[in-house]
């Protein structure tokens, strides 16, 4: 039983270190938060986004915490969205923090391959983009359904959605 014991408390420590030491690595790995960005060229953000519809995934980091993420996004009027489902339930509230973060410092930036774009996330809760928004990501990532929600989930606050902006 003590050597049980003993085993546990191992892989718990080694599990802890991991995601502590995921804080300090340049990005995030995989679908693990990671640290600050220190690799990489700043450029000035792209007026169209279009070249990003069919990539899957984008690294970005908040600047308060420095901490960065792997996120699905999508593209609709040649503008870039970034959309948090799940956020009013247990499961999201453990692992959706960085909507939350958003809230005191909006400012983020984006990693695309090499190029760094300083912008924010500017949260929409209403207008035309909505539901078309919702149908790219649901054509990416869920086989042509919705997917990640409804215009009615946005408006609740169950499904968050942002514009990456200018900042």
């Amino acid at each position: 039983m003590k050597g049980l014991g003993i085993g546990f408390l191992s892989i718990l420590t080694a599990v802890a270190l991991f995601f502590f030491g995921t804080r300090f690595t340049d990005g995030p790995l995989a679908i693990f938060t990671g640290g600050p960005f220190t690799s990489g060229v700043l450029e000035s953000a792209p007026e169209d986004w279009s070249y990003l519809k069919d990539r899957d995934l984008v690294e970005f980091q908040t600047l308060t915490p420095a901490r960065s993420r792997t996120v699905w996004l999508a593209v609709h009027d040649s503008r870039l969205f970034i959309v948090s489902g799940y956020m009013n339930t247990g499961y999201g509230s453990i692992w959706k923090q960085w909507p939350h973060y958003l809230s005191e410092d909006d400012r983020i930036i984006l990693r695309i391959d090499d190029a760094l774009h300083e912008q924010r996330l500017k949260r929409i809760m209403e207008g035309p983009e909505i539901v078309p928004v919702l149908q790219e990501l649901g054509r990416k990532y869920f086989g042509g359904t919705q997917g990640l929600g409804t215009q009615d989930t946005v408006a609740r606050g169950d499904t968050w959605m942002f514009e990456v902006v200018d900042r």
